[in-house]
């Protein structure tokens, strides 16, 4: 089911499911090395968070909690990385997460500031690093030369997540190719803040959206033939319904509704303490310590946000 044609009822698996088309994955990556002048390219491999096999642990970066590591960069080839953006963002300022901070896809449509030896630049999470332990950004080879020279290769940062980041516009959402009114899957664009989930009304009741790896919100039984309400809450407890939504296979649709600020509609209070969200196991804080040996990088401080809350939340935690 690939080309969103489907007539009739798609066939279920053994698991009494329609089978979902392949998420995007990320295939091509250029990583950067110390010394180097030249960039290695290795071949990702893809991380299978279905059917158990995500990280026993893992929580994208949220609140006010500043964390460090290291950077390194590669260049996406104008593709949207494993949170299936339609296209890279056309300031090309974006960054890939390990599997245990990109959460099994908690972390998508998040943004980091990221600090390094020379400056600070604002990036947008849109992809997995496969290989990256927790603390290793893998930033767009722009984003890195925002803040450090790139025949360094590797370097130390600091970064922290943003909190109420300037939307780019009211939120967006494109059904999958093969989606239909038997199997119902999303994505949801600008939103600013990492998403806790995502519901659909149907019979006058919400259903909740089961969200992959890859970034879609699944309904596996469907949610009718549409027009749909479909609601949306973020980690910080912000809560909007964007209505009209129509089953419309590979097209971007853009609302009236924003997440949050000027033309957000029903929105929730938010919460200095952000919600835990989703994850296919308990996961825990994923704070990277500040090593003895390795101290944070010296340069341009984080870039501010007027909207972060007056007691800084907490990374959310679902481990116990």
């Amino acid at each position: 089911m690939t080309d969103g044609s489907a007539p009739h009822p798609p066939t279920t698996t053994g698991g009494g499911r329609p089978p979902a088309p392949a998420g995007p994955r990320r295939t091509r990556r250029r990583l950067a090395a110390a010394g180097l002048a030249g960039i290695a390219v290795v071949v990702a491999v893809t991380l299978a968070v279905r059917g158990g096999a995500a990280p026993a642990c893992a929580a994208p970066p949220v609140g006010a909690a500043v964390h460090t590591g290291k950077a390194t960069f590669y260049d996406s080839a104008g593709a949207g990385g494993n949170c299936s953006r339609p296209a890279a963002p056309a300031n090309r300022l974006y960054v890939a997460l390990g599997p245990s901070e990109y959460a099994a896809g908690a972390a998508c449509g998040g943004f980091l500031d990221v600090t390094g030896p020379r400056g600070a630049v604002r990036v947008l999470v849109m992809d997995q690093c496969p290989e990256c332990a927790p603390g290793h950004l893998d930033l767009s080879a722009e984003a890195f030369a925002r803040i450090a020279d790139p025949v360094q290769g590797v370097v130390k940062v600091s970064y922290r997540a943003v909190v109420n980041p300037s939307l780019p516009g009211p939120l967006t959402f494109r059904m999958k190719e093969g989606a239909s009114q038997w199997w119902f899957a999303v994505l949801v664009g600008d939103h600013g803040n990492p998403l806790r989930s995502v519901e659909v009304r149907q019979n006058g009741a919400w259903r909740s959206a089961d969200r992959e790896d890859y970034n879609y919100w699944l309904v596996p039984s469907g949610a009718g033939p549409g027009p749909y309400a479909i609601r949306v809450t973020d980690v910080y407890g912000h809560r909007v319904t964007a209505t009209g939504i129509r089953m419309l296979p590979g097209q971007v649709q853009r609302s009236t509704t924003r997440m949050y600020g000027t033309g957000a509609a029903t929105t929730t209070t938010r919460s200095a303490k952000p919600t835990r969200p989703p994850s296919a196991r308990p996961t825990p804080t994923v704070s990277v310590s500040p090593s003895p040996t390795r101290p944070t990088p010296t340069g341009t401080p984080l870039l501010l946000d007027a909207a972060l809350p007056a007691t800084s939340p907490t990374v959310p935690t679902a481990c116990g």
